[in-house]
């Protein structure tokens, strides 16, 4: 009765442990659904919307300017955040506002990309503390799941502050 008992159990652990690598792998090579919250990205995504975020064009180097993306904060590693790609390595990007006299640039160094929030007025991004490194990216947001009728891939910037270069021309 004991060793029966035992063998269950032992083959029940057995299918949990393979069952949570199995878990483990997808949810880090190949993408993972991500609860979205705050007013950054509003309108494109809103409080509380579900996304699918896929892990393996970061892992390709393969995030472009206007890809919506979740990275690791670079103020709390334990938070995630959800903004667009502004800019890439080597990209000239404008730091000043709109209504500023004088404007003011940057260039995101190699290795980083610079990121925004869709709500420019209500975001803390790379304006604040600068271009992140490409390794804190965490995947690119390709799907939109919640709510149902907004299902779907995901709109281009309401900001209009991606600007293609002629190597990005050359490249499509």
């Amino acid at each position: 009765m004991f060793r029966r008992v035992l063998g269950k159990t032992l083959g029940f652990v057995g299918y949990t442990v393979q069952y949570g690598c199995i878990a483990h792998c997808a949810f880090e090579y190949i993408g993972e659904f991500v609860v979205c919250s705050g007013p950054s990205m509003e309108p494109t995504i809103v409080n509380h919307d579900v996304v699918f975020s896929e892990r393996m064009s970061r892992h390709l180097c393969k995030i472009q300017k206007g890809d919506i993306v979740i990275a690791k904060s670079p103020f709390d590693p334990n938070m995630n955040v959800c903004k667009r790609v502004i800019g890439l390595e080597g990209d000239k990007i404008c730091t000043s506002g709109p209504l500023d006299l004088f404007k003011t640039h940057t260039y995101v160094p190699k290795g980083h990309v610079w990121l925004e929030g869709d709500n420019l007025r209500n975001s803390t991004d790379s304006r604040s503390y600068g271009p992140i490194p490409y390794a804190l990216i965490r995947g690119r947001v390709c799907l939109k799941l919640w709510p149902p009728h907004s299902f779907g891939t995901l709109s281009e910037s309401p900001t209009r502050r991606i600007i293609k270069t002629q190597n990005d021309s050359d490249s499509d």
